[in-house]
């Protein structure tokens, strides 16, 4: 999982022992609560609610919820809140990105491997990094960028037209989980179109389309 600190809105968040402990207990905590509520399956990948302690509030950006303490505690969700449900959870969100950056591919492979149980067959071999496609651009490219750019090749398409749509719509949550706005100075595109025809225009949007589509 990612291992480091990540700066962003002024504000430093380190990957320790309190924040990965926090992490674990709200996933755990929140797939609990499912089970012995018999709440709907719906719930997991859409909720409004969550379990957090101060420090995970304030990683999230929830510090007007009033979360202080150590202690793990159930919290209802604001109407507009972009958090519920475990693709917005820190272990989801750290586990799939680099150590030095988020991973739509990752994401969007855990989405179809382990929430819609259609996984992508194993990448053929030789591919090149991503990272080798950004030697195309005169700037620093965005990730959706690179993407694009990447699945030009027929071997590389079939696989990434699954895979990046689901990923590039939740690039709003950094490496650590934290909601942003922009990636390398530019601003994030969280728009998509999955590949059996559903678009959307955000994180909200694309959650709604798995829990009532699929």
């Amino acid at each position: 999982a990612y291992d480091g600190c990540v700066a962003e809105n002024h504000l430093r968040f380190e990957l320790d022992g309190e924040i990965r402990t926090a992490m674990k207990n709200e996933t755990e905590m929140f797939f609990t609560s499912i089970i012995k509520e018999d709440r709907p399956v719906t719930d997991l990948i859409d909720s409004d609610y969550t379990f957090l302690n101060e420090k995970l509030a304030k990683l999230y950006g929830l510090t007007n919820l009033e979360v202080t303490g150590p202690e793990m505690r159930r919290v209802t969700l604001p109407a507009d809140s972009e958090r519920g449900g475990i693709l917005t959870e820190g272990t989801v969100l750290t586990v799939t990105s680099n150590p030095d950056r988020t991973s739509p591919v990752k994401r969007g492979l855990f989405v179809l491997s382990n929430i819609l149980g259609t996984p992508a067959p194993p990448p053929p071999p030789n591919v090149p990094a991503l990272e080798a496609s950004e030697s195309n651009f005169t700037n620093h490219p965005t990730l959706r960028a690179t993407l694009e750019l990447h699945r030009d090749s027929p071997l590389c398409a079939s696989c990434h037209n699954r895979m990046d749509p689901i990923g590039l719509g939740m690039e709003n949550f950094n490496a650590l989980g934290m909601w942003r706005n922009s990636e390398r100075g530019q601003p994030i595109d969280a728009t998509g179109k999955l590949v059996t025809g559903e678009t959307f225009k955000a994180f909200p949007k694309l959650k709604h389309s798995l829990t009532t589509n699929h």
